[in-house]
């Protein structure tokens, strides 16, 4: 594990990344010497996950209707904008 404050980090992004990727190395982030964040290699997702599908109950409903194409008139417009 490899422990970097922010400006260091700032200056040895590349650097710091390149142990990730290389040697599997963990890079901890601190501020005021606490650590804040982890830049960890990144796993494949597990099968199951690439394969979701979008609950098609929570798609918009639109008014009946509506064409959300359709200019606004200019009595639609809020005062504001006019």
């Amino acid at each position: 594990m490899v422990t970097a404050n922010m400006h260091e980090a700032k200056t040895r992004l590349s650097e710091l990344v390149k142990l990730v990727e290389e040697r599997d190395e963990v890079v901890v982030l601190c501020r005021n010497g606490k650590p804040v964040a982890e830049i960890r290699k990144r796993r494949e997702a597990p099968q199951s996950r690439r394969n979701l599908k979008p609950d098609p109950k929570l798609r918009p409903a639109l008014a009946p209707g509506y064409d959300p194409d359709e200019p606004l008139s200019p009595d639609e417009w809020p005062e504001e904008l006019k």
